[in-house]
């Protein structure tokens, strides 16, 4: 059965629920974590999302799994292993508890900085986050059962606003600040 797909108001628990959940992190990975980043919607003020706090931790190499998805596992998260984005290792909460999704990617890499750059982006540029939320709202509407077919729909938009995203971090001389845990 699928989840329907529901976009809310911005809540200002989504970074506090963030920090809670990154400082757990942080304390099971210690330096295998070399960043620890909220992402997605939720990471940006004000912006309207689908109420799922995604994390992205930043590691030196994807393939010495067990380093961090034993340690992951200790405090209740759980392996993807079907995930077909081979750019990342994938990890969802148990059933039961609250929405996270975690990113697991290489330090550097194309995919690590793109989630960065997309949030630093919007962070930046609130008149973007209402046209952003717009189309995702309108996305809901139509495809309220069909999680993949919303996410497709999000690509155009996605990729007009990185596009944007790229001009402003080469203006700005953009990099990345501080991990968030």
């Amino acid at each position: 059965m699928n989840e329907p797909i529901i976009v809310t108001s911005y809540d200002e628990q989504w970074p506090i629920l963030f920090k809670e959940i990154g400082q757990k992190i942080r304390s099971v990975l210690g330096e295998t974590a070399l960043r620890i980043d909220h992402i997605g919607s939720t990471s940006v003020p004000n912006l309207d999302a689908k109420p799922i706090i995604d994390i992205q931790i930043s590691v030196a190499s994807l393939e010495h799994l067990d380093t961090y998805k034993i340690p992951l596992a200790s405090i209740g998260f759980i392996y993807q292993r079907n995930n077909p984005d081979l750019t990342k290792r994938y990890f969802r909460e148990q059933p039961g508890e609250r929405r996270t999704h975690i990113h697991v990617r290489k330090s550097g890499s194309w995919s690590e900085q793109f989630a960065l750059l997309f949030r630093d982006y919007l962070r930046a540029h609130p008149n973007e986050c209402e046209m952003y939320a717009n189309v995702k709202y309108s996305l809901m509407n139509q495809y309220q059962d069909e999680r993949n077919q919303y996410v497709i729909g999000k690509g155009p938009i996605i990729y007009e606003i990185i596009q944007r995203a790229n001009d402003w971090s080469q203006r700005v001389g953009w990099d990345l600040q501080c991990t968030d845990a």
